[in-house]
């Protein structure tokens, strides 16, 4: 089973679709345990809306970038469909002053790039940068493991991304926010941010999110697109067969048993019971809270919809339908099934699209990812899961003086410039002639753009997002933005918009535990009678004290 969130559209979502994540957050001993000094609660919530007087001023940049082909329906993205002919230079200023060398942490997923004195990217990233930035990159796999150890022996780097998917993991994460990261709130509220004009352009949802302990501690890097996740299909599959995508549930059911032929090795689906719970309009506001008509708060295990996805994932389960490798481990590779036609429909983020359509297509030519749209098991009108969180927060150590956090928001506003100037494009592409091949159709990286270009860079910024062009898939950008555009009008309201919840442990720790649980139901391993005592268990174990926070949350503003 997969969490009900975080989302993103594309290189947020791509990295999560890598991931591979599990069902919910792990929870361990107090992060700070043993420091000395009070401990704090296990569980807190800020009201963000009190803080807006401490956000940084929004300003557009004047600078000759073309305006986007596509306008996106916030919180979607715009996009480009073509390269600008020429790109515009931002920054003039060497942000790097002191000579003094960066460290920072990032992930990455696959093989870890080269480091400093072994890669061409990074020396031409830092000599525009005028300091070094000496990158530690850690397995996006086993990433919370290694905050987890490097937060409780407080030993950090001078910028250390984190990204939102792994917040909820962290306990006690608040306090060691407070005890190791720079508070930025004076470097960057109001017009104080006009010193790096970069980050004045970020969304302001993106700033309101990196407050904790009611203070500015993180450079946001907002989303690309609000999805958590989509239904992708090989159109080209049900196209042969004569059949189209469902718009019903039981087209869904039908459809999946069509395209299944275990003699020639085709099933339908990998593990589609997020989107399951979507279509049947099961909440997915923080992993699965919303509002009872009376006010209280109720998680998704204790609704019918919840239930009625579970009846449905038994029900396909049964049939057959789910590709056994799928069914036999958590390891086995969707996407390489769905490449290989060995599936036909594939539960990933919106981000797993184009990367795919781009390979795939140089194989099989008529190859065509589609995503399906979004649907009602019930009637009515659908429900779409999503958020506008960023992809990741980006903190600097405590400590390090004044003139030095300003040089370090200086190198991360430089990475930060956005699609249409040579910053982006060197940060995104590297060298021409090394990294990357310039044609008609815009920049195609090389074997060593591939082999050296890691997302150091995204890892430690912002930007305002677009969606670029691909010119390996043309068509994508209107694809995808025409799919988002018109599931972005069913995105489910969150009725804890502006505040920010940090969890009882309790609650978190017992999370992958009860979906463990109802995935041996879904599988067969349990009887679907069982349901009621696990999501009983789940409330003894901390679901109910986290209804009672949540609740309580809400009063204390005043709602």
């Amino acid at each position: 089973m997969e969490p009900s969130g975080p989302g993103g559209a594309t290189n947020r979502r791509n990295f999560l679709s890598l991931v591979g994540l599990g069902a919910a957050a792990t929870a361990g001993s107090g992060l700070l345990a043993g420091c000395g000094g009070e401990v704090a609660p296990t569980s807190k919530a800020q009201d963000l809306d009190k803080l807006a007087g401490l956000l940084p001023n929004h300003k557009e940049l004047a600078l000759d970038i073309p305006k986007p082909s596509i306008t996106g329906i916030r919180p979607v993205p715009d996009g480009y469909t073509e390269f600008p002919a020429s790109l515009v230079d931002a920054i003039a200023e060497t942000p790097g002053t002191s000579g003094q060398k960066i460290t920072a942490m990032t992930p990455a997923w696959g093989p870890a790039p080269p480091g400093v004195g072994q890669s061409a990217y990074l020396a031409a990233v830092n000599a525009e940068l005028g300091v070094e930035v000496n990158f530690s990159i850690q397995d996006g796999l086993l990433y919370a493991d290694k905050l987890n150890a490097m937060l409780g022996a407080r030993d950090v780097p001078d910028l250390l991304c984190v990204p939102e998917w792994e917040v909820a993991k962290l306990p006690r994460f608040s306090d060691a926010v407070a005890v190791l990261f720079e508070d930025l709130t004076d470097y960057l509220k109001g017009d104080a941010v006009d010193a790096y004009p970069m980050l004045a352009t970020f969304p302001a949802g993106a700033w309101r999110n990196s407050f904790w302990n009611e203070r500015l501690m993180a450079v946001p890097n907002p989303t690309d697109g609000p999805f958590a996740w989509a239904l992708l299909y090989r159109k080209d599959l049900l196209d042969a067969a004569g059949l189209t995508y469902p718009k019903t549930i039981d087209e869904l059911f039908e459809v999946g048993k069509a395209v299944t032929n275990p003699s020639k090795g085709v099933w339908a689906f990998n593990e589609i019971f997020a989107v399951v719970q979507m279509l049947y309009k099961a909440p997915g506001t923080d992993d699965g809270w919303r509002l009872k008509p009376d006010g209280t708060p109720e998680f998704k295990y204790e609704t019918p919809e919840f239930r009625q996805a579970v009846e449905f994932m038994v029900k396909v389960f049964q049939a057959g339908l789910v590709h056994p490798d799928l069914v036999a481990t958590k390891g086995a590779d969707a996407k390489q099934l769905l490449a290989s036609g060995k599936i036909v429909f594939m539960q990933d983020g919106p981000g797993a699209w184009q990367p795919m359509q781009a390979e795939q297509q140089k194989i099989t030519p008529a190859f065509n990812i589609q995503a399906v749209p979004a649907f009602s098991a019930t009637g009515g009108d659908p429900l779409v899961w999503g958020d506008d969180d960023p992809i990741s927060f980006t903190f600097i150590k405590k400590g390090l003086g004044k003139a030095r956090v300003e040089e370090l928001l200086r190198v991360i506003n430089w990475c930060s410039a956005p699609f249409g100037t040579k910053e982006f494009d060197l940060r995104e592409y590297g060298v021409e002639g090394k990294h990357h091949t310039r044609t008609a159709t815009g920049p195609v990286k090389t074997d060593l753009g591939f082999k050296e270009i890691a997302n150091q860079y995204f890892f430690i910024s912002g930007r305002n997002p677009v969606i670029q062009p691909f010119p390996q898939t043309p068509n994508f950008v209107r694809d995808i933005l025409t799919y988002s555009n018109d599931m972005v009008k069913y995105l489910e309201k969150d009725p804890w918009a502006g505040l920010k919840l940090e969890m009882p442990a309790k609650y978190k720790a017992s999370l992958n535990p009860t979906d463990e649980k109802i995935i041996d139901v879904m599988r067969g391993r349990r009887p679907l009678a069982d349901l009621d005592t696990i999501i009983q268990e789940w409330r003894s174990g901390g679901g109910d004290e986290a209804r009672e926070f949540r609740a309580k949350a809400l009063s204390d503003a005043g709602r």
